[in-house]
């Protein structure tokens, strides 16, 4: 099945929010962003561009050729994980948040208004994360692996997070920017901003901003 065509951004019919679409090649090598990579929670002011937001997203759950693989690798190619955006300065797109559908490297909106600060409080009250520019939540499905791997699956589903996540941070090295993996949260609170009706149990925050 070929991949899907990207969405005319103009088109409101199809509810979605096209991305620019990914690179492929940049300027540092896997070498030496792998060096730069460091956990930081201290942001610089200022936004992110929307090509940087969906460079991220593609870099965790991108599909990457005609057959559907993603950036990560995932057991059994069951695909368990969910990815959220909650935005407060991306340019050209409003704060809230946002679902990322990978087959058509798009943004579906859930919610609007600034969420950052409640995902904050909800993160043990970590302040810091309120000056991110965003912060992408990972998110799983666990019956989907573990339908077909049984209790075994629940190990893969977080191998599998733990790749889309090291991918966000190598990506960020690679833009300029900064970010880290937040393992500390309440998932009902989380759970409850991101929307209860949304798939998924939350695994790992990372909140992304400028250096």
């Amino acid at each position: 099945m070929p991949i899907p065509p990207p969405l005319d951004r103009k088109s409101a019919a199809s509810g979605l929010i096209a991305l620019p679409a990914p690179r492929r090649t940049g300027e540092k090598s896997v070498e030496a962003v792998i060096s730069e990579r460091r956990s930081l929670r201290d942001f610089a002011s200022g936004s992110i561009a929307l090509a940087e937001l969906g460079q991220l997203l593609w870099a965790a759950q991108g599909v990457t050729d005609a057959e559907h693989g993603r950036t990560a690798p995932s057991a059994g190619a069951t695909y368990p994980l969910e990815l959220y955006a909650v935005t407060g300065s991306v340019d050209g797109l409003p704060a809230g948040i946002y679902h990322y559908e990978p087959h058509r490297h798009a943004l579906r909106a859930i919610a609007s208004g600034e969420r950052r600060i409640a995902l904050a409080a909800a993160a043990l009250s970590q302040s810091w994360m309120e000056a991110a520019a965003v912060v992408l939540v990972i998110a799983a499905m666990f019956e989907r692996t573990t339908g077909k791997y049984g209790g075994r699956g629940e190990r893969f589903v977080h191998m599998e997070a733990g790749h889309a996540g090291q991918n966000v941070c190598l990506q960020a090295a690679a833009l300029g920017l900064g970010t880290t993996v937040v393992g500390a949260f309440d998932d009902k609170a989380v759970k409850a901003i991101i929307g209860v009706d949304q798939p998924g149990e939350p695994l790992c925050l990372l909140p992304v901003g400028r250096r």
